[in-house]
């Protein structure tokens, strides 16, 4: 797995960022906001977060985002309003927030007649995901976003700090290369056991993260960026999970969702309690993404940036309405429950997973894309015009 160092890297610069994904500065001003997560929406009344300790994330997003838009890059892009608004956590990823907000002299505002209606542009810096939330909300208001979750210093030196033209190219590149496929098989090996998950795509279009988000088109972009997914069809198997103390489990899945946690290793009571939940909430079993990433950058220990590093895979349980699924938060027996959660493989995530081997199945096909987290020979060939493919150990045409 090529890692690039984060020195290699330019500076970060947020009107390069800003200016990259959502287009060069409008025939109009555009009014922009930051919006926060806090547990506690009144720590936002002048900014007392700001003296508590943790709330790196929120940190940032002041720190950074907001004092550099308001030290000129908004003035530079066409933009005003710099609004800074906190909503209250919503303890899990991608579930929906409450509709109200706090601005910093403790004003209560809401989503439906303060955001939605009046921003051009809303960039969600928070602990938990917007994503999809505010992607339903862009495409009904006429908006455009992006959800940058768990920000940290690595992501701002690199994924943060890369060109998303080329980002966008290296992504079509995958995207093709990918679009169409049956099925893809993924080998997994844990613990010395093994088990593979096979996932029915029926030769839909592949879908691209890219990080671009230009006018004329309400969307929100998901960064960093750099990712080709599909939204499964069915899938059948076993796959292995690690819970974040260590636990791992195999997860047996039938006609496209989860039905059983098996203990392999650790707390049997996390096993019994994520088996509990299946059956009184089906649909946080359902498979909801597969997904590949497609930049080169060095791991982050943040999921939003790891998922998109190349070698990596990951499956998604829960909502894709966002990626143009069909599970939406209704569908779910809690609204609590109706969260998209990725499951990354990655080598610093899952140290003791090793995906051996993800095959495509197309037009009759069966492609080897990766294996032991690094591209095969057959994807760096299809990908080789906008990747420094010397830097892989893998021999390429």
């Amino acid at each position: 797995m090529y890692l690039p160092d984060i020195t290699e890297f330019p500076e970060f610069s947020l009107q390069r960022l800003l200016e990259t994904c959502f287009g060069p500065s409008p025939d109009r001003p555009l009014r922009i906001c930051i919006l926060i997560d806090l547990p506690d929406p009144s720590l936002m009344t002048d900014h007392r977060f700001l003296k508590e300790d943790g709330f790196a994330v929120q940190k940032c997003a002041h720190d950074v985002f907001l004092k550099l838009l308001r030290e000129g890059v908004s003035e530079r892009l066409g933009y005003f309003g710099n609004d800074f608004l906190a909503f209250r956590s919503t303890g899990g990823s991608n579930l929906d927030p409450d509709d109200e907000l706090t601005d910093c002299t403790g004003a209560s505002l809401t989503f439906t007649e303060d955001v939605c209606p009046k921003y051009d542009l809303v960039l969600a810096i928070t602990d938990y995901s917007l994503t999809a939330p505010l992607t339903a909300m862009a495409k009904k208001h006429g908006f455009r976003g992006a959800t940058l979750h768990g920000v940290n210093d690595v992501i701002l030196g690199s994924g943060l700090s890369v060109d998303y033209r080329k980002v966008s190219r290296q992504a079509e590149l995958f995207r093709s290369f990918l679009d169409q496929a049956d099925a893809f098989e993924l080998d997994f090996e844990a613990l010395g056991e093994t088990s593979t998950l096979k996932i029915q795509c029926g030769g839909q279009n592949a879908q691209k993260s890219h990080g671009l988000c230009p006018p004329g088109k309400p969307d929100v972009a998901n960064l960093p960026a750099g990712e080709v997914y599909f939204v499964p069809e069915g899938a059948e198997g076993t796959f292995p999970f690690r819970f974040p103390d260590g636990t791992l489990a195999g997860m047996k899945v039938s006609e496209g969702a989860i039905t059983e946690a098996v203990l392999m290793r650790g707390d049997s009571e996390q096993v019994a309690l994520r088996n509990s939940k299946l059956v009184e909430d089906p649909a946080t079993g359902i498979i909801g993404e597969l997904g590949f990433g497609t930049q080169l950058l060095p791991f982050s220990g943040r999921d939003i940036q790891d998922e998109k590093i190349l070698g990596t895979c990951h499956v998604a349980t829960g909502r894709s309405d966002h990626l143009g699924g069909s599970l939406t938060p209704d569908l779910f027996g809690s609204r609590q429950n109706a969260s998209h959660d990725d499951i990354l493989y990655a080598p610093p995530k899952t140290p003791e997973i090793t995906v051996t081997q993800v095959r495509m199945l197309k037009s009759g096909q069966v492609i080897p894309i990766l294996e032991n987290f690094e591209p095969t020979t057959r994807l760096l060939d299809a990908i080789k015009q906008e990747y420094p493919v010397e830097k892989f150990s893998v021999p390429v045409s």
